[in-house]
């Protein structure tokens, strides 16, 4: 039987720079134990320490309690796991495998909420880096308690700040350097608000505020890289050719790309473009953020619960399906583009490049990964496409609102035990994972007792309502209703 990963599987000299690793101070704490952030910005860490370009180590925790299997996965493997890259770039085959070993420390805020404050109190930390997804850089309303872990991930963060400003009594050199990863908006200016928000909603220390304010940089991230996790179809014929198994495999594409909008001083402190890493520090990253969220992102949340509905699984049978890959290609050359403020022709070339990597025959980037978080996804990623183009050329972008029907139709599910279940146009059952509270409203759309009666157009009428789900009443914005009743209709033909 294959051993799992972990430090006995290294080779010499990695097990020589996993023991320096382990030595080496923490330097980063990285909130978020997931996929994405393990398959680039610690990969990026690994190339800086393989280099000597980077002397420190990360403090990894979890944002959610359940992300606490994972976590406990990665304490099995010693901190260690494989990421495999491969895929064209430049117009060549690449292929690398890489144990990354970079976490020197581990902890479950639920299960050791003062562990992690403590990191709080360590002098050579510089930076915190996060992806809680856009659902997770959120303000959240919470009473002020020490003593247990805050719910969100901004209120655990204006914990650990308050922590590090009281070890160090305000030390205007103690402040850190915040890297939000969420696909928001001006993050780092959104993270800020919301700590701020809730610094003053605890009734803290106006001089603490001032230490958030003035000695802490929140820095606005763009992050650009496919990341697709395990590869469950190949994983155990690697296995058999590694000699041992790794249950937090992942795997990504080539392309990667992070614009963080700081002085290209702070190479200095992450010396990221050193290394050899597709990274910028610029002025201002409005356009590479607007261009990444409304087309790349877009067109992911575009095609995701529709791809589902319709039998495929991949992103790439998605870019195969005859009717559906030209949805998508149509919807974002003729619909989002044409939205957006910047130059057309560089968008329609960024679109071809984002095409040929959804059609990479290496990635198995899973339709039901995409869709999680979905609705509020939706909300940051297409839905400014819709009014802007509704307010532009005085119509409905029919292909975005033929998305958002499909999003609708995804979410009619109904409940057994504790799962939520769809079934799609080919009458297959699906699995729904999602924020409870949302998966709760679409069932009782769809189930309840109360609205057994309702009509459709009540039904679509209550959801587009629905101001917390979508920033605002969509039942307001002129035919979108009818017109997404009209799609619904289609759908349900389809399925007979």
């Amino acid at each position: 039987m294959k051993p799992i990963l972990g430090k006995e599987c290294l080779t010499d000299t990695e097990r020589r720079a996993y023991e320096q690793m382990k030595k080496s101070p923490v330097k980063v704490l990285q909130i978020g134990e997931g996929n994405f952030l393990r398959g680039f910005f610690d990969w990026m860490i690994h190339s800086c320490r393989k280099q000597g370009l980077f002397s420190g180590s990360i403090a990894v925790i979890q944002p959610r309690p359940s992300g606490r299997h994972k976590l406990e996965q990665l304490c099995r493997q010693d901190g260690i796991y494989t990421l495999v890259i491969r895929g064209m770039e430049k117009g060549e085959w690449v292929e690398q495998r890489e144990r990354i070993a970079v976490f020197s420390t581990l902890v479950d805020p639920y299960e050791d909420w003062p562990g992690f404050l403590a990191i709080a109190e360590k002098p050579e930390l510089e930076w915190v880096v996060s992806n809680t997804t856009e659902a997770g850089l959120v303000y959240q309303r919470m009473e002020w308690n020490p003593e247990k872990p805050a719910e969100s991930f901004p209120g655990k963060l204006t914990h650990f700040l308050y922590r590090r400003y009281l070890h160090f009594a305000g030390d205007p050199g103690k402040g850190l350097i915040l890297l939000p990863c969420e696909l928001v908006d001006r993050n780092g200016d959104e993270l800020k608000a919301c700590v701020l928000r809730h610094a003053r909603d605890w009734g803290l220390p106006g001089a603490f505020l001032q230490w958030v304010d003035c000695h802490n940089r929140f820095l606005n991230s763009l992050v650009d890289r496919i990341v697709t996790g395990y590869p469950h179809t190949e994983a155990e014929r690697w296995f058999d050719e590694w000699g041992y198994r790794d249950e937090l495999l992942n795997t990504a594409e080539p392309y990667h790309f992070w614009a963080i909008e700081g002085e290209p001083e702070l190479e200095c402190r992450l010396p990221l473009r050193q290394a050899g890493l597709n990274v910028e520090w610029v002025a201002d990253l409005r356009s590479f953020q607007l261009r990444k969220v409304r087309i790349l992102n877009g067109a992911h949340t575009l095609m995701a619960p529709l791809g589902l509905l319709y039998g495929c699984s991949l992103v790439r049978e998605v870019m195969e399906h005859p009717e559906l890959s030209r949805f998508v290609r149509e919807t974002v050359e003729t619909e989002i583009i044409p939205s957006l403020p910047l130059d057309q022709q560089k968008m329609k070339k960024y679109a071809k490049s984002v095409f040929e990597r959804f059609a990479n025959p290496c990635i198995e980037h899973r339709l039901s990964d995409i869709v999680l978080n979905s609705v509020s996804k939706f909300r940051v990623r297409l839905l400014p496409s819709l009014q802007s183009f509704l307010a532009e050329q005085g119509r409905l972008p029919q292909g975005i609102v033929r998305a958002l029907a499909g999003l609708i139709r995804f979410f009619q599910v109904r409940k057994e035990g504790e799962e939520y279940i769809g079934t799609n146009l080919a009458g297959q059952d699906y699995t729904v994972r999602d924020d409870w509270e949302i998966l709760a409203f679409f069932h009782a759309q769809f189930a309840g007792c109360s609205v057994r009666n309702i009509s459709q157009k009540e039904r679509v009428g209550r959801i587009l309502g629905n101001e917390r789900l979508w920033g605002g009443d969509l039942t307001q914005v002129d035919g979108l209703p009818e017109s997404v009743l009209q799609h619904l209709a289609r759908m349900e033909r389809e399925t007979t």
